[in-house]
């Protein structure tokens, strides 16, 4: 499944420019906001799971920030931001795995995962997910995922998605984690086209 998934992502990048996918967005709002909300800072360890070729860690670089690690299951993607950003881009940790079967290397104090976890649909994948997610990140940490909404779109990039709300993402993610915000975001393709996104933030409070 992995190779499948792999393929199919490289071949999205390989083929398309970066603004030519449903996710791009020119400023990664409203992660930035979520980021602020929940206290990050310069100092802060933040990894962004999916995210690809995505703008979010060149806001990230901008600000300050000095530990940034960004994965992605597809290489393709992760060149893309690696030569838009230049030298600046040494600066980051770049990951090509699948997270569902990734061995973090160190604790974050932000996991953030915009249009990633919605395309795990079986039980035993999001499982594997939030394992990592839960190995990976500091107790006080926090959580932000972005999903398509329940009245969001079904499939993207051709793939069947599952869709959450704030609700069912507590449930998978079970005692541990308590939700400080939940809020949509109409996320507007480069087409005009509007995906409704949910995003949902999670700080850790136990093991």
């Amino acid at each position: 499944m992995t190779t499948e998934r792999q393929a199919h992502w490289e071949n999205v990048y390989s083929t398309k420019g970066e603004a030519e996918v449903s996710w791009f967005q020119e400023t990664p709002e409203p992660s930035l906001d979520l980021l602020a909300l929940v206290g990050a800072t310069e100092d802060s360890a933040i990894i962004d799971i999916g995210g690809g070729a995505s703008r979010l860690v060149d806001a990230l670089l901008a600000k300050g920030f000095k530990d940034i690690s960004v994965l992605d299951l597809s290489s393709e993607a992760l060149n893309v931001a690696r030569a838009r950003l230049g030298n600046a881009g040494n600066k980051v940790k770049w990951i090509v795995s699948d997270v569902s079967d990734w061995e973090p290397p160190q604790l974050y104090d932000v996991w953030h995962d915009r249009a990633a976890f919605h395309f795990l649909n079986g039980e035993q994948q999001q499982r594997a997910y939030i394992e990592r997610m839960r190995q990976s990140l500091r107790i006080g940490g926090h959580v932000i995922l972005g999903t398509f909404a329940l009245d969001g779109p079904e499939k993207c990039s051709g793939l069947p998605v599952t869709r959450h709300s704030a609700e069912s993402l507590s449930a998978l993610l079970g005692g541990g984690f308590a939700l400080v915000d939940s809020r949509r975001h109409d996320h507007a393709t480069p087409w005009g086209a509007v995906q409704r996104f949910q995003f949902s933030t999670f700080r850790k409070i136990a093991e």
